[in-house]
């Protein structure tokens, strides 16, 4: 970690604290050349594995995009795609891997959207799952029903 002050290339940790929520560890340093001290605040990065085996950094915003054009034209506003991104996210972090699977984060998404919007999830599930025939929709409703009824009884 440089020292904002003077540059140089080392410094100490003189004390650390987690944040509230958890998710972050803030630091105090001191930089042994100049003897300043300074904070850091420290996020542990989730990175995604995509198809290609490229790797890059989670974002809650797409998945906020990707859902919201299953949401198009449904009574879903931006706060519950926020919403279902951040619980996307913290279902994925509870797992406890740094590096994910982008088809997991799919996965992940269909119950919190299911729960958010029936025909959202299936728009969603449509393109995630590779429906190719009215079968594969009706297959998924049958599922949905059976579910809903079982939730019922």
């Amino acid at each position: 970690m440089y020292c904002p002050f003077c540059r140089h290339p080392d410094s100490r940790v003189v004390d650390s604290r987690v944040a509230e929520d958890g998710s972050q560890i803030r630091r105090r340093r001191e930089c042994p050349n100049c003897g300043k001290r300074f904070s850091t605040v420290e996020t542990p990065t989730l990175m995604v594995v995509k198809r290609t085996g490229v790797s890059e950094a989670f974002s809650r915003d797409k998945v906020v995009n990707g859902v919201r054009k299953a949401c198009q034209g449904r009574p879903v506003s931006e706060d519950d795609l926020v919403k279902l991104a951040y619980r996307v996210e913290d279902s994925i972090r509870e797992g406890g891997q740094a590096e994910i699977n982008a088809l997991d984060i799919g996965r992940a998404i269909l119950e919190p959207l299911r729960e958010l919007d029936e025909i959202a999830y299936l728009r969603f599930a449509s393109v995630y799952q590779s429906f190719d025939t009215l079968d594969d929709f009706q297959a998924a409703i049958d599922r949905l029903r059976a579910e809903d009824a079982a939730r019922g009884a």
